[in-house]
């Protein structure tokens, strides 16, 4: 597995690089900021990681309408690519038989602000634990916790990232996926707050992203 993993952001059809808490449908697009917008395909993109042997990249899908555009990564790279957004037990199936080598889950897992186990274990008996990342990006709440964070990256969960709780979800993925939220897309540096609480905490393999 490599230890660079690109990224593929789908919104609207298209590559898209968002500022991170900025995507919010629900608003319209109004607050919508972007640092790049591709006219190039998704298969673009793939093709030169399946060249060069990145395997575990992410390709996300921020929204509806971006189904056509995935299915183009995965079948640029079949094997090579993770799938996320809007994954559940019903169609996460679907997405490995695409071409993905796991899905990227958070909502169904992270809903209503609280974490689900049984929606997991549905997960898990779908397409087992080795292919199957939890989505733990999160956002430093007042109180200086690391929070796990849902809809878009605007609700905080009831979940604050530690030691028993990444120990705890190990034996259920084969990786995690953290975002820092506060940081992602703003071109400011990385968050060595979280960045450490991984490190020293993290039992399984965990893949840092923002900044």
């Amino acid at each position: 597995m490599s230890l660079f993993r690109p990224c593929i952001d789908l919104h609207d059809g298209k590559v898209k690089q968002i500022v991170g808490g900025t995507l919010n449908t629900a608003a319209g697009e109004d607050d919508l900021r972007t640092n790049f917008v591709s006219e190039k395909s998704p298969a673009y993109y793939a093709e030169p990681y399946r060249r060069d042997g990145l395997t575990g990249g992410h390709v996300i899908k921020l929204g509806s309408g971006n189904d056509e555009a995935a299915l183009e990564a995965l079948r640029a790279y079949p094997g090579g690519l993770q799938l996320g957004g809007g994954v559940n037990a019903d169609n996460a199936k679907t997405f490995i038989n695409a071409g993905a080598s796991a899905v990227i889950v958070t909502s169904f897992v992270f809903s209503g602000g609280e974490f689900h186990e049984g929606n997991l274990k549905q997960l898990i008996k779908a397409v087992g634990r080795e292919r199957i990342v939890l989505d733990l990006s999160c956002r430093k709440a007042p109180d200086g916790r690391y929070m796990v964070v849902t809809d878009r990256w605007k609700n905080f969960t009831s979940m604050a990232l530690g030691a028993k709780v990444l120990e705890k979800l190990s034996s259920s993925c084969c990786e995690f996926l953290v975002h820092a939220v506060d940081v992602e897309g703003r071109r400011a540096g990385i968050d060595t707050g979280l960045l450490n609480l991984l490190a020293e905490n993290s039992p399984c393999k965990c893949v840092y992203a923002g900044g």
